[in-house]
């Protein structure tokens, strides 16, 4: 994986994120059947651009940084498979929030 990523790094305010694996089955063993599970809109943070331009021309960074937990829009990104795996793009701006780690 870590071969992906010295090939691609996102541009500007994009965020590259790798959403969570959903729960496929209960604590009692009963398998979710997949359109039961539900749209996952937490994510780990993967990679992140250098910033977007602001009016005077500086560079303003994002605001999360790779291994931040964070919480996503229910639609959007743009969907990126690297290696067989799949990971979403999405502007800095979209993200809704980020979990504080304990």
């Amino acid at each position: 994986m870590a071969q992906a990523f010295k090939r691609f790094m996102p541009m500007f305010d994009r965020v590259l994120v790798e959403r969570f694996v959903p729960e496929l089955k209960t604590k009692g063993g009963i398998m979710i059947p997949e359109k039961a599970q539900g749209k996952i809109s937490e994510a780990t943070v993967v990679a992140v651009g250098a910033g977007a331009r602001n009016n005077n021309g500086e560079i303003v960074p994002v605001s999360v940084r790779a291994g931040d937990k964070v919480l996503l829009p229910e639609y959007g990104g743009t969907k990126v498979t690297l290696e067989d795996n799949d990971y979403f793009l999405f502007r800095d701006g979209d993200i809704l929030g980020k979990f504080e780690s304990s």
